[in-house]
């Protein structure tokens, strides 16, 4: 029997990133764990340790298959700009954006049916224009700051603030795709993108 290929997220953006290289999940299931950053965590430390947490959660359900988890961290300089918990914070969070360089940092991590994990992180670089009350406004009205690291999805309205990024794109919207079908083929998965 084929190894089938669990994604430990409910991110439909997720999926359709994968879906974009060929890769379909058989079965999508979500791992439940604290996200909190530990003390003095340092960004791209907290993304690399959340999704291996997310895939260890979940491989231990599945142990004959493989299991791909990821985690997004928002990082402006050493703070990290979790999931704005409300408008007012998704507003507080883009005025600290707001003419500035921060780092999206997208740790994955795949777990193979022998157990061994290949835990990664990429960073994407990107630049905010100076944003107006009337943009923050305006972007607070769409809705998209709700679940989104940092709260803004570059692949909505927010592509009209980001004048200039610096590594993967795909990283930014929610998972680092060159890098993750590298290492499901590198793990052996049958299906990973050409």
């Amino acid at each position: 029997m084929t190894a089938r290929l669990i994604l430990a997220s409910a991110s439909p953006r997720r999926l359709d990133l994968l879906a974009q290289v060929g890769i379909a999940p058989d079965v999508v299931e979500p791992a439940d764990i604290d996200e909190t950053p530990l003390p003095r965590e340092r960004p791209r430390k907290l993304a690399e340790r959340l999704a291996r947490a997310k895939g260890q959660a979940i491989a231990v359900k599945y142990p004959d298959d493989y299991v791909l988890a990821a985690d997004t961290v928002v990082a402006l300089g050493h703070r990290v700009l979790e999931k704005p918990a409300d408008a007012a914070e998704a507003r507080r969070f883009l005025a600290q954006l707001s003419g500035r360089r921060h780092r999206v940092i997208g740790g994955f991590a795949v777990f193979a049916p022998d157990g061994n994990p290949i835990v990664r992180s990429v960073v994407t670089q990107v630049r905010f224009r100076r944003l107006s009350d009337a943009d923050i406004d305006g972007y607070i009205a769409t809705g998209e700051w709700q679940g989104k690291a940092g709260g803004y999805a570059i692949q909505g309205a927010a592509a009209a603030f980001i004048p200039w990024i610096n590594g993967s794109y795909a990283n930014v919207v929610g998972l680092p795709l060159s890098e993750v079908a590298g290492a499901l083929r590198g793990l052996g998965y049958e299906s990973a993108a050409p």
